[in-house]
């Protein structure tokens, strides 16, 4: 299947790095609230903290697209399903969630809801796509 908007699978390892960075950097920075010092790196404290948040959301977002959007090394028709099936499937939960939460969420906690919602989509996507493709793995073996 000649797909014109993958990049090439030498870029999927380079994006699980950022991802996972980014992600876990997010999840520090959540539960350490308001103890900076574990952050305490001189670039960072250079740009100041208030960029802390904005590099951590660059990370998730750049290396999620990287790995959602590379080629699999074997990229067919299969895998170009699978690929449109988890796409769908993350676009319409994260709209579900997103319905929930604007019906019984307000205020503060709303917008907390809003700054999450910018990485669901791709991190719904990726969760589904590779789960379908670890059980397509394990249903042929």
């Amino acid at each position: 299947m000649k797909t014109n908007y993958l990049l090439p699978n030498k870029y999927k390892k380079f994006g699980w790095t950022l991802f996972l960075l980014g992600i876990i950097s997010g999840i520090v920075l959540q539960i350490s609230d308001g103890k900076r010092d574990l952050f305490d790196i001189g670039l960072i404290n250079d740009f100041g903290y208030e960029f802390l948040d904005e590099i951590i959301s660059v990370l998730i977002i750049i290396g999620g697209l990287l790995v959602g959007f590379t080629k699999e090394k074997i990229e067919d028709e299969f895998i170009f399903k699978l690929r449109n099936d988890s796409l769908v499937w993350a676009i319409i939960l994260n709209y579900v969630i997103l319905l929930i939460t604007v019906i019984f969420i307000y205020e503060g906690n709303f917008f907390t809801v809003l700054i999450y919602n910018m990485f669901t989509p791709l991190i719904f996507f990726i969760i589904r796509f590779n789960f379908l493709k670890l059980k397509s793995n394990t249903d042929e073996e």
